[in-house]
């Protein structure tokens, strides 16, 4: 059984790898049409700042260990340009046809830049790819600091904007919406405008860039992405609501025998009970083993997310989960929130403010989200909410978890807990 797998970051090479786990006689080939697989994309901004000296320290294995070994076939610099699905075969770029007996679509997501003219100019940059963020590196290394524009309030702009401050550069950043982290949360923006003036970052909403502009010596595009589905399409996939390929919880798509994972697919929201289109590192790992389980014969199933992500924002931890008020309101639910300041551990052992927000619905008592802003413990908190969520804890059950207690670690009542007490309060 020869197995192709589209794309070699996250997903791809999950799949891969768990494919061989449960399979050590498939032939699995995998083929990505960039420079470098199993590479830790997540870690570009940093390797952009100079925290990571050398790209090479984001690759996991790279291809000459994955063949020697893994036994996985690894190609590089090996872009699929068709899938003939009929013939069970995949066109390359270089004009060579292979064919397959399962297919593995892992095509990640693409960057938008519709409708910005002059993205050709060389003081434009992204972090997209590995390429991109080399030469964004090199640039940085090479150049005076200089006046720098952000264009994006995700996730991406956000850690941009903190590696060029980092760096020496003057940043602004412009963001095309209303609301940072694309959550629809007005208080979380308002945390997050004030953070980033204090860190001397200007940033400006409703700002729609149509031209490069020209009073900055950088511009970093981070304007968001769009599933990468022009595979799936050609083989007459079925796209989902959210634009992304709608698969079963074995990632199996609507064609028989082509699996699909990663960005360029959706996945149940476990909160709101429909698609969802998160596009994530953590949730690309998982979706690209169970579609490798799956495509050798495995009984593995992908039961969904709850919108768990994490950045740092100029030094602040800025974690969220599940929904937000306005969101939950979108979705049907009645929200109620409560919102907290509280020392994250004993003043003693320096304990700093950490801001918590939970949702609830006032119908059922039932969580539905949480943000947790804070220097310390960030992570651990927004994972206790992110399991609660998934396991559709009631508010009055969160606010009894037996959490760990220790003046170094936490106060006798953490704050997630203070914040559940305060939800309690408003049901």
């Amino acid at each position: 059984m020869r197995l192709v797998v589209i794309g070699g970051i996250a997903a791809g090479m999950s799949a891969a790898a768990r494919a061989r786990r449960l399979d050590a006689s498939a032939e699995i080939v995998v083929c990505e049409k960039g420079q470098q697989v199993s590479l830790g994309a997540c870690g570009l901004p940093y390797f952009a700042e100079g925290l990571v000296r050398d790209w090479r320290e984001l690759v996991a294995y790279d291809a000459a260990y994955l063949r020697r070994e893994r036994a996985i076939d690894v190609r590089e610099n090996a872009e699929v340009i068709a899938v003939h699905h009929a013939r069970r075969s995949v066109a390359l770029a270089s004009g060579e046809e292979l064919r397959y007996d399962k297919l593995i679509l892992a095509t990640g997501a693409l960057p938008v830049r519709d409708g910005i003219a002059g993205v050709e100019d060389a003081r434009v940059f992204s972090m997209h790819s590995l390429g991109e963020a080399i030469r964004l590196r090199g640039h940085l290394d090479r150049a005076s600091a200089g006046k720098a524009l952000v264009v994006g309030g995700g996730y991406m702009g956000l850690e941009g904007a903190e590696a060029l401050r980092v760096r020496g550069w003057q940043v602004d950043l412009a963001h095309a919406g209303d609301h940072l982290l694309r959550r629809g949360d007005a208080w979380l923006t308002a945390r997050l405008d004030k953070h980033l003036e204090r860190c001397r970052v200007r940033v400006r909403h409703r700002t729609r860039i149509g031209v490069i502009p020209d009073p900055y010596d950088l511009i970093l595009l981070a304007t968001g992405l769009r599933p990468n589905v022009a595979l799936a399409e050609g083989v007459g996939a079925r796209l989902g609501l959210t634009g992304a390929i709608e698969a079963t919880d074995r990632m199996e798509t609507s064609v028989a025998g082509i699996y699909a994972a990663g960005d360029c697919a959706e996945a149940p929201h476990l909160v709101t009970g429909r698609p969802a289109w998160l596009p994530l590192g953590t949730t690309a790992n998982k979706m690209g083993r169970v579609a490798g389980a799956a495509a050798v014969g495995g009984r593995e199933r992908f039961h969904g997310i709850v919108g768990t992500a994490i950045v740092r924002v100029c030094g602040l931890g800025v974690a969220v989960t599940g929904l937000a008020p306005e969101q939950a309101r979108r979705e049907g639910f009645q929200p109620v929130e409560a919102r907290i300041e509280a020392a994250e551990r004993a003043r003693y052992f320096g304990g700093r403010q950490t801001a918590v927000q939970l949702v609830a619905d006032r119908a059922s008592g039932r969580l539905l989200g949480g943000v947790v802003l804070g220097d310390h413990g960030v992570e651990g908190r927004i994972n206790t909410i992110a399991t609660a969520l998934t396991r559709r804890m009631a508010v009055d059950e969160f606010a009894q978890l037996d959490l760990a207690y220790a003046p170094p670690f936490s106060t006798v009542w953490d704050p997630v807990l203070i914040a559940a007490q305060q939800l309690l309060k408003a049901l």
